[in-house]
């Protein structure tokens, strides 16, 4: 009995190994690349309204069906398996930030929260573009325009780029060390610090992309 019982946690471990795996590799692949497209095509935004219709107007070229069935299979799929395993862990997971308040320790909560707060923020985002978009409105630069005009509005969209952020950038850290990538405690340290880096640029791109409509319609 006790070997039948030994082997059962034995499988159920690699399991979650199996499962952490790949919603560490989902969460690079394809979902951190998505976001790194998605926050440089609004960084057109920048050069106005015309350059950033003209960039966005570039997936009209894509038909319909076609476009539907990438964004399933390239994004909405593996966000919601991410988001919802995400889920998971973030409400099992135990924080020591108490006992011990290193960097990655920290760095683990922060991980969590941002992860729930993103579930809440990615779909009033898709609501807000994408539901509207499939009801016949217009994504383009007077939809964000509009959407941003209010200071609140725009802060929860700043607040939500950031904690993409920061999870992708984080994550991928988590992804490098997971896969076996970075194994020495000097290959960890680099790759934390080029996180970082990675981090503060994406948020730069993210954060001037939302707030160039907001300039722009005051």
């Amino acid at each position: 009995m006790f070997q039948v019982l030994r082997g059962v946690t034995v499988l159920s471990k690699d399991r979650e190994f199996l499962w952490r795996r790949l919603h560490s590799l989902l969460g690079v692949i394809p979902v951190g690349l998505f976001l790194v497209f998605h926050l440089s095509l609004n960084f057109t935004a920048v050069g106005g309204e015309d350059t950033y219709n003209n960039a966005i107007s570039v997936m009209d070229l894509v038909p319909h069906s076609v476009l539907l069935a990438m964004e399933w299979i390239i994004i909405y799929i593996p966000m919601l398996f991410h988001a919802f395993y995400g889920i998971y862990i973030a409400f099992t997971a135990t924080h020591n930030t108490n006992r011990f308040g290193t960097y990655r320790n920290w760095a683990f909560r922060i991980q969590r929260y941002t992860g729930v707060f993103l579930v809440i923020f990615i779909a009033w985002h898709i609501f807000q573009t994408r539901v509207q978009k499939a009801l016949g409105e217009t994504v383009d630069w007077n939809m964000m325009e509009e959407i941003v005009a209010n200071p609140l509005m725009l802060a929860f969209y700043i607040v939500g780029i950031l904690s993409a952020t920061f999870h992708l950038s984080n994550g991928l850290w988590a992804f490098l060390v997971s896969w076996g990538i970075t194994q020495s405690p000097k290959s960890q340290k680099i790759a934390s610090n080029l996180s970082m880096v990675f981090f503060v640029l994406l948020s730069i791109v993210g954060v001037v992309a939302i707030c160039s409509f907001y300039v722009m319609a005051a």
